[in-house]
Parts: structure tokens; C-alpha cells; sequence
């Protein structure tokens, strides 16, 4: 699904622009059936390990394969990815679709997310 078909997309481009939502359309136009399951993946991954401490090595090594991989759809900066984790708590969307494959997998990500930002700087 596009972004085109979002119920949020009004809302991206108030906060975004045109031209990023119309990238980002592509984009997910192209997200094949590999894409999508590995995305799920990683998910699922970091759902198993969300009770350990993100600081611990394997939350590093798992967000890092979660940072990888949003590299291959789009540049994230170690900010714009901090960001990301935050955005995970504060649009309670995010929280709620989340923490689907795990009650709390967004706040752990959250702080993986920035504890990764801030070790590789």
C-alpha cells in the first residue's frame, strides 16, 4: 500500500512537503514481498529481545540491522533515526502499531534507537 492510500497522508504533506510524501510513495510502490517480510522480521526480532536493556549487545545489533535497513529505502542520519525512535512514543500511532508485535517493543526501540544514534556518532 502507498502512502497515497493512508489515511495520513494529508497529514504528512502538511508536515513534510510534497515532494518527500511523493518520494516516499515511490518508494513504498517498489517495497517488494522480501522487503515487507523482512521488515516484519526485524519486528518480530526485537519484539523477542524488548524486556533487555538497549543498551545491551544484542538490542545494538538488532537495531543496527533495523537502521541498515531503513538505509536501503532512505539516508537516515544517527539524528534523523534518534528522531524516529521518538516519534515511536509520541504519535500514539506508531506506539499502537508497534507494539502489536510486542506490548512495549516501541519504547524499547525508542531507547535502542538512541543509545545506536548517540555510540555512533
Amino acid at each position: 500500500m502507498t502512502l497515497s492510500h493512508n489515511l495520513y497522508e494529508k497529514e504528512a504533506r502538511e508536515m513534510w512537503g510534497d515532494k518527500a510524501v511523493d518520494e516516499a510513495n515511490e518508494k513504498a510502490k517498489n517495497m517488494t514481498a522480501f522487503d515487507q517480510e523482512k521488515f516484519n522480521g526485524i519486528f518480530r526480532s526485537l519484539a523477542t529481545i524488548r524486556n533487555l536493556s538497549p543498551d545491551s549487545k544484542e538490542a545494538q545489533e538488532s537495531i543496527k540491522e533495523w537502521y541498515q535497513f531503513l538505509n536501503t529505502f532512505e539516508n537516515y542520519s544517527l539524528e534523523a533515526f534518534k528522531g524516529l525512535g521518538q516519534m515511536y512514543i509520541d504519535d500514539e500511532r506508531f506506539t499502537k502499531n508497534i507494539d502489536k508485535f510486542g506490548e512495549g517493543l516501541a519504547k524499547f526501540m525508542r531507547d535502542a534507537m538512541a543509545v545506536y544514534a548517540d555510540k555512533n556518532k
